[in-house]
């Protein structure tokens, strides 16, 4: 599962950079979106986008954390157990079928990061399993 959060603003972004973000549902400074199966066009659009979110694997008791702390329901009336919702993303299921938006609302980190920095000094780019930790602080 690849989880990607965008980490730079609106201003002075490519116009393909901008469409880019919202065909991935990243509208917005950190905002995270969780591909359960991406495909081979999805990595594409990540990898165009290396400049202006961070992306990584994310655990699935991270993921389950992120679904109880910031999912939001479509329909409020239902419950949502997030087990469940990862096993059904997995077999293929869309956000929407298992209640879902089909993004996450995050808090700026804790401690503070360098967002103008790739990776190994900042959070630009692929951050492998390093995703976790600032997820985890975003929460």
């Amino acid at each position: 599962m690849k989880c990607i959060i965008r980490i730079r603003g609106q201003v002075d972004i490519n116009k393909g950079v901008g469409e880019t973000l919202t065909r991935l549902r990243l509208g917005r400074k950190y905002t995270c979106v969780v591909l359960a199966n991406p495909t081979k066009e999805q990595i594409g659009m990540i990898k165009r986008l290396k400049d202006f979110v961070a992306f990584g694997s994310i655990r699935k008791e991270v993921f389950e954390n992120l679904i109880d702390a910031r999912g939001q329901k479509i329909d409020k009336s239902k419950k949502i157990d997030s087990k469940k919702v990862i096993e059904d993303l997995e077999k293929g299921k869309s956000y929407e079928s298992v209640n879902l938006k089909p993004f996450f609302r995050l808090h700026p980190p804790r401690g503070g990061i360098k967002s103008k920095v790739h990776f190994p000094k900042g959070v630009l780019g692929d951050n492998g399993e390093k995703i976790n930790d600032l997820v985890l602080r975003m929460l």
